[in-house]
């Protein structure tokens, strides 16, 4: 399988096919990728936003699980398929997934850009609930650490990570609010 001209399109196929055992990783997807399309205009590549979006979780599909670390298997997975650097390695950092490679002794092998592109995927995932409706990125860090309890590495690095996931989600917001005060 290779990438298609209509980026977006691929990458949704792919993500429904390889989380359809997932439905409500699905449905975060889904919603994931509704906001990354409210941000589309305020980024450099539109597409790759929403591409990324839709590919961001597929490392939780269990037949692409290697490391259990999904962005690094999500990322290892989009790179057999061919699928443009620049995309793996925003599907590798999302939501600052360094702090918890870090933690768990993973090494990402991709550049973090550090984009207002790279922000509005992690506002994106950051304003979707697991069951895919909107939030905001401090109810959705609330509820991160809720769900997975005091002493789960993902509790450890998201709490670690908060400040920079706010920063990213509050960069994303402005842009958002500029765009629409332009109109």
């Amino acid at each position: 399988m290779s990438v298609t001209a209509d980026l977006r399109s691929w990458a949704a196929d792919i993500a429904r096919v390889q989380l359809a055992e997932l439905p409500r990783r699905w449905r975060h997807t889904q919603g994931v990728a509704r906001q990354a399309e409210r941000a589309s205009a305020v980024v450099d590549d539109g597409d790759l936003l929403v591409a990324a979006a839709w590919l961001h979780d597929v490392g939780y599909a269990p037949h692409l699980a290697h490391t259990g670390f999904h962005p690094v298997d999500g990322a290892v997975f989009l790179t057999e398929l061919g699928a443009p650097e620049r995309l793996c390695a925003l599907v590798a950092h999302h939501s600052c997934a360094c702090v918890e490679g870090r933690n768990r002794d993973i090494a990402i092998p991709w550049t973090d850009e550090r984009t207002s592109l790279r922000d509005a995927l992690w506002w994106a995932d950051m304003t979707t609930t697991p069951t895919g409706t909107a939030t905001d990125v401090r109810r959705r860090i609330k509820e991160v650490l809720r769900r997975y309890g005091p002493d789960h590495v993902v509790t450890r690095s998201v709490s670690e990570a908060s400040e920079e996931l706010i920063a990213a989600g509050d960069r994303t917001e402005k842009l958002l609010t500029d765009r629409t005060q332009v109109k």
